[in-house]
């Protein structure tokens, strides 16, 4: 259904919904979406940077070479 929409259809969809919510409306959602993604990006960048810190701690901790004895 949706798959044959075309940019006229997309047109239409959006005077309809500019003409029912107003041009201010939309531009402080669209302002709000923003710092959704904003904060969204910065929270996966902040987790994969946990990440790689805790790799790099894990790796740091053991680096003493194993013996014949640390087998046993």
């Amino acid at each position: 259904m949706l798959n044959n929409i075309g940019l006229p259809g997309i047109l239409l969809i959006a005077v309809v919904v500019l003409v029912l919510f107003g041009r201010g409306k939309i531009s402080s959602l669209m302002g709000e979406v923003g710092k959704g993604i904003t904060a969204f990006k910065k929270g996966v960048k902040d987790s994969a940077d946990e990440i790689e810190d805790q790799a790099a701690a894990d790796e740091a901790r053991d680096v003493t070479p194993e013996t014949d004895k640390d087998k046993a």
